[in-house]
Parts: structure tokens; sequence; C-alpha cells
């Protein structure tokens, strides 16, 4: 059995068409301005001193994930170990936080207590 529309389908609606906007004076124009952002919040990385971390591990540490050279290193190592703490690197917070994960993982895995935060930088 064949079944036939009575009737032809019809096209689909067309939208109305629209006629330009007319400016009867009335328009506020507002002026655009390019907007400023501010530069991220940087974090420095700090490590701490302990009595039983090497201090060769932690040269070794400063070279391998804070790119420092044997003298730079040296010289950071030397900070911590006087003054109990010192400046790494600064970095924004993704940055800082990965390299805090580096050397503590870093040393868990040798065996030294040796410890390593992120603060902001003022």
């Amino acid at each position: 059995m064949k079944f036939m529309a009575t009737k032809p389908p019809s096209p689909p609606p067309t939208p109305p068409s629209r006629a330009p906007a007319r400016d009867d004076g009335d328009s506020v124009v507002m002026e655009r301005r390019p907007q400023k952002t501010q530069p991220p919040q940087m974090y420095q990385v700090v490590m701490l001193n302990d009595d039983y971390t090497p201090m060769e591990f932690v040269i070794v540490v400063l070279q391998e994930f804070f790119s420092k050279d044997r003298e730079a290193a040296t010289q950071i190592m030397l900070k911590i170990h006087l003054d109990g703490k010192g400046v790494c690197g600064v970095y924004t917070r993704d940055v800082a936080a990965t390299k805090v994960e580096q050397v503590l993982d870093a040393a868990l895995k040798a065996g030294h207590p040796l410890q390593c935060v992120s603060e902001p930088v003022e």
C-alpha cells in the first residue's frame, strides 16, 4: 500500500529580513580600552638545612633541578648550611611546586631528609 501526501511539502520558513539599524543620535558609544594584566605572582623555592643530608647531594640537586653551575650550587649550599635556608630559584607557582616535588622525590629516593618549600616573593 502506498500513501501519498495530499499536498506537496512546503519550503522551510525564511527568517524575516532585518533592515539595517539606524542611528538616530541617541546611542552611546563607549571607548574600548586595552586591559592591562598583572604579571603572575612569583614564588621562591627555598631549601632547608638539616644535619643529615650530605653537602655533595645538595650541590647535585641544585645542578640537576635548578640548572646551577658548580660554583653557584656550592655558594647556595653554603648559604643553606650557614643560614638554615637558601633560595634556589624564583618561578611561577606551578613551576615552583614542580621543582619542590622533584627535590623531595630525589631526596626520598636517595634516603635523605632534605626539605624544600616554595613561598611567595614579597
